[in-house]
């Protein structure tokens, strides 16, 4: 099994590539698919799925032209409903990829249907979370950019994430290694750390969302404390990533 980070430090994105015997997956890949392509056929791997943490709001995804390349369809989480063909993963449902699994766990909050990848090695010992905007390094995301499609205020976005960082996340083996979707840099958090990858037991220790003590109304008020507004260009490419438009001149 081979877990390959792909960061962009402009976007402070990181997208994921995962091997395992002759299979592989993506999880949020960036609108250029090449890299993607040309590393698998180095590989000599097929790129059985392309998993979408959820609808993003500050780059568009390269979801749709990796699928049509390479056949391999497009996995979201609950409560997803894009405009375009795609697997729609009950909570738990469960992925093979060679010999490894990747299960699916619903954490709404930042969108509705953010979801949470969990990695299990061939042994099905549990390798791995990838976070999306769920959990970064230091922070979590932040919960107004899904308001208006959710019909929601933040707050109440805030209270879903609390509930989806406690009973889903918090609750995982601390062995776990972390890969979010974000790193320093990026408007989709207010507070991440400059590293890329962490372990669940250091933020459990050191991310201030993540604190055992911290009460709902608490964590509501400290994420929301000094939340700059979102990148004016956020909406249009939450409306490109969704109903499957490739170039801003579709959708303006």
């Amino acid at each position: 099994m081979t877990i390959e980070q792909i960061y962009t430090g402009c976007l402070a994105q990181g997208a994921y590539y995962i091997v395992s015997n002759g299979e592989a997956a993506i999880i949020d890949p960036l609108r250029e698919v090449t890299p993607y392509l040309e590393r698998a056929e180095k590989d000599n791997v097929k790129i059985k799925y392309v998993f979408e943490t959820h609808f993003h709001a500050d780059f568009v995804s390269g979801h749709l032209s990796l699928s049509e390349k390479t056949g391999a369809p497009i996995i979201y989480g609950p409560n997803a409903n894009p405009s375009f063909e795609a697997i729609i993963a009950e909570d738990g449902q469960v992925f093979n990829i060679g010999d490894v699994t990747i299960t699916a766990i619903h954490t709404p909050g930042h969108t509705m249907e953010s979801t949470t990848f969990l990695l299990k090695d061939k042994d099905g010992n549990e390798e791995a979370i990838f976070t999306g905007d769920t959990l970064f390094l230091g922070d979590v995301g932040r919960p107004d950019l899904a308001q208006k499609a959710a019909d929601m205020t933040r707050e109440q976005l805030a209270e879903i994430l609390f509930d989806s960082l406690r009973n889903k996340i918090m609750t995982l083996p601390k062995h776990l290694t972390v890969y979010p979707g974000h790193g320093a840099g990026s408007a989709c958090g207010k507070n991440m750390m400059k590293e890329t990858v962490d372990t669940l037991e250091n933020q459990l220790q050191i991310n201030y969302a993540l604190r055992a003590d911290m009460t709902k109304s608490e964590f509501v008020s400290e994420l929301l404390d000094g939340l700059a507004e979102p990148p004016a260009y956020f909406p249009l490419n939450v409306k490109m990533n969704k109903e499957g438009y490739q170039h801003f001149d579709q959708v303006l």
